[in-house]
């Protein structure tokens, strides 16, 4: 009994270990390819400070090593909205902190979800679960006054993923001071109103 637990701790820790090595060779990835996207997997290794059979054991390609990016960005994604629980928080609340969430991501892994295939059966589930969730966010945004009753939800959903794509690219600054400039640009405008009446 005793050695099956240390046999069990063992291959936790082995399991863990290239869990770790894994992100590291995936995050150098995303830095290297972001700034190059021809890099090889030589350089890719050098960035993650291990060696290039290490990458090569764990990816059998380049295509296979951005395969493994986009399906980690998408996943963290997915679990940036989730994290924000759009359902259940009051709408303008969830409206930041998904923002804020998203962006990281968008930030962090731009190079990886840019290359996220809609043909890719898992990353178009997970980007259609987002887009119901976001839809039913603006649509309880509309009922509890976030947004003005004449407001069309769909077409405020579809302003706000044209919003996050522009902010994520400027990298004007940190995830948080991004959504608080999205959400009040998304909610206010940049007008004034004059001259409209």
């Amino acid at each position: 009994m005793e050695y099956s637990v240390g046999v069990n701790e063992t291959t936790r820790a082995l399991r863990s270990d290239a869990e770790r090595t894994v992100r590291t060779i995936l995050e150098a990835a995303e830095r290297v390819l972001s700034k190059n996207p021809a890099a090889s997997m030589e350089q890719i290794a050098e960035a993650a400070g291990v060696a290039r059979t290490t990458v090569h054991r764990r990816f059998a390609s380049r295509e296979a090593l951005v395969g493994a990016m986009t399906a980690w960005a998408t996943r963290s994604f997915a679990a940036a909205v989730e994290a924000a629980h759009p359902e259940t928080t009051p709408p303008l609340v969830a409206l930041y902190q998904v923002t804020a969430n998203v962006l990281r991501v968008k930030i962090d892994w731009g190079f990886a979800m840019s290359r996220a295939l809609s043909s890719d059966p898992e990353v178009a589930r997970v980007h259609a679960d987002v887009e119901e969730r976001c839809r039913r966010l603006f649509i309880r945004a509309r009922e509890t006054g976030v947004l003005r009753a004449e407001v069309d939800p769909e077409w405020a959903r579809r302003v706000y993923y044209a919003l996050i794509h522009e902010a994520a690219e400027s990298r004007d600054g940190e995830a948080d001071a991004l959504a608080a400039r999205l959400v009040d640009t998304l909610l206010r405008g940049v007008g004034t109103g004059k001259g409209l009446g």
